[in-house]
């Protein structure tokens, strides 16, 4: 056992939730050794951040507690140690990567600071850990270090902030870092950045790196070894390849078989006929900032138009133009013959109906304090002339059961559905209206991979059975290439390529689009290889 830098044996927690006790993890076994990547895969609630965090000795208890099973660190004993000895490790010789940056960066201290203060809790002296938070922060790729050091986490993209959370970690050039979720809220190619960082980080270090993840495409890109986990319980376990190539269990078979992009492209299935919303050179500024630059493309009935590009691309800024959330510089939005933009607010009122938004967070876009019938009936409140009111709760019903719900689901209230059951009551509520255009905001972005196919597959049917068109936003590509009829790809605000998925797909013409799809991850450990075989004969050239 002493043999591994990280041991865990038999990990079962459970948690007190109103009187009932719920078992998060099962008899969970893994260890971790150095200059290896272990990934833990599984969707949400399978207990692999609950299994992280009991390393890290950060459960609550109560309402948490570790019911059995061990956790040795170079063969000590980590839940028999006192407090004092167990903030010696942590972070120190085991640091941890949470999902979201900003959530556990201080808004109101410089980075800098933030940074230099996790190795000052730990006993180097100030001046010596101000220096280090700089080295740190120019080891992880942030430009400028010195000045940087004194911005605040707001004034840091996505992918720096993450970098940040890295050179936090790093303090101490720990044995094992656990990287929980790192990469799930970012673009393509900031992914891709953060993992070879990570990767290049391990190698240099000589660290254990533990991923929990969701993604099939980051465990085949990043992992030697991989653990699946379900229900709290390790269902299958082996090397990656193994683990990818034969699955063993139902479960991981699932889960494999859900991934994106592995099936045709999509063709030929839009005809000739005029496009019922054509967007035209929409112009917008915020600021000083041009972030809409003449942006034009159309959108026939029953078609969707995926929109990809990164963060800042200028993706949902022209879907809220199109909504008249935010009203664009100028341009023209013409739907049936009629420009939105020179309608009146009546006017636009009764365009809701016709024209509806899914929102990536359904969390944030859902009433916590509404029931399910609620949030569906709510849009027959105010467009009165849709449904008689002796209808409602018949029509809720009929809505739940077409997007996959029961009907006791009505009376129950956001927080008691997962991920992907709270989208299937946005799209519900989209459909209250009877739309003939659905723009979905990053709207599968957040979701597990069955989940996701299960929600793909629900808009796919609705497109079919209802003629419903979709603009289609997001940075998954092999989502884009299952779902999508064509594609406009956005960078800095501008449109820099458009057309069909298959041209996109297999002939791009423009490098930007050429770039993100070379960032795209395959969750094929036998095509990273083929890839880093390939880099390997590229001779180095000099500087």
């Amino acid at each position: 056992m002493s043999d591994h830098v990280l041991q865990v044996s038999n990990l079962s927690v459970e948690f007190d939730t109103g009187g009932r006790r719920v078992k998060a993890v099962r008899d969970v076994s893994f260890h971790l050794d150095r200059g290896e990547t272990l990934a833990i895969l599984g969707e949400s609630g399978s207990g692999k951040s609950v299994s992280a965090s009991a390393v890290m000795n950060l459960i609550d208890c109560p309402p948490g507690h570790i019911t059995s099973g061990a956790i040795t660190y170079r063969g000590r004993d980590l839940l028999n140690m006192s407090e004092a000895e167990r903030r010696e490790i942590n972070g120190r010789k085991i640091a941890m990567i949470f999902q979201d940056p900003l959530a556990h960066l201080n808004p109101v201290y410089p980075v800098g600071w933030q940074i230099a203060e996790a190795m000052r809790v730990h006993g180097m002296p100030a001046d010596q850990a101000n220096r280090r938070a700089v080295e740190l922060m120019e080891r992880v790729g942030i430009n400028n270090p010195q000045k940087r050091a004194k911005a605040y986490p707001h004034q840091f993209s996505g992918g720096q902030r993450q970098r940040l959370m890295i050179a936090m970690a790093l303090g101490y050039d720990p044995d094992v870092l656990i990287a929980d979720e790192p990469t799930s809220a970012l673009d393509v190619t900031v992914q891709a950045q953060i993992l070879k960082l990570l990767q290049q980080l391990r190698d240099e270090t000589g660290m254990g790196l533990l991923m929990i993840t969701h993604d099939l495409g980051v465990v085949a890109e990043m992992a030697d070894r991989v653990i699946v986990m379900n229900s709290g319980q390790v269902v299958e376990a082996g090397t990656t390849r193994d683990v990818f190539k034969s699955p063993k269990h139902p479960y991981t078979q699932k889960l494999i078989g859900a991934v994106p992009g592995q099936g045709g492209i999509r063709t030929g299935k839009i005809g000739e006929e005029a496009p019922i919303l054509k967007v035209e050179k929409l112009n917008k500024h915020f600021g000083e900032y041009h972030v809409l630059r003449d942006v034009s493309f159309d959108l026939k009935a029953g078609e969707t138009v995926a929109v990809v590009g990164e963060s800042g691309s200028g993706k949902s800024t022209t879907a809220r133009a199109i909504l008249r959330l935010d009203d664009p510089d100028n341009g023209q939005v013409i739907y049936n013959g009629r420009d939105l933009l020179a309608m009146n607010e009546k006017e636009v009122f009764k365009l809701r109906r016709d024209i509806q938004m899914i929102f990536q967070d359904p969390t944030q876009s859902l009433n916590p304090r509404m029931p399910v019938y609620k949030i569906i009936s709510e849009a027959w409140s105010i467009h009165r002339d849709i449904l008689p009111k002796d209808r409602w709760r018949e029509r809720v019903l009929e809505l739940l059961d077409l997007v996959g719900l029961k009907p006791e689901h009505a009376d129950r209230y956001p927080h008691q559905f997962s991920g992907g059951q709270r989208q299937r009551i946005a799209i519900a509520r989209a459909l209250a209206v009877e739309p003939r255009i659905i723009i979905c905001d990053e709207a599968v972005s957040a979701l597990d991979v069955s989940v996701q196919a299960q929600v793909i597959k629900l808009l796919d049917s609705l497109r079919t059975r209802l003629g419903v068109a979709y603009i289609f936003i997001a940075h998954d590509l092999p989502v884009v290439r299952d779902f999508a009829d064509r594609v406009v790809v956005m960078k800095d605000g501008i449109i820099v390529e458009s057309g069909d998925v298959e041209q996109i797909f297999e002939r791009p013409a423009h490098p930007y689009t050429q770039a993100l799809l070379a960032a795209s991850l395959e969750p094929d450990p036998d095509a990273r290889d083929a890839w880093r075989a390939a880099q390997a004969t590229v001779q180095p050239s000099v500087q």
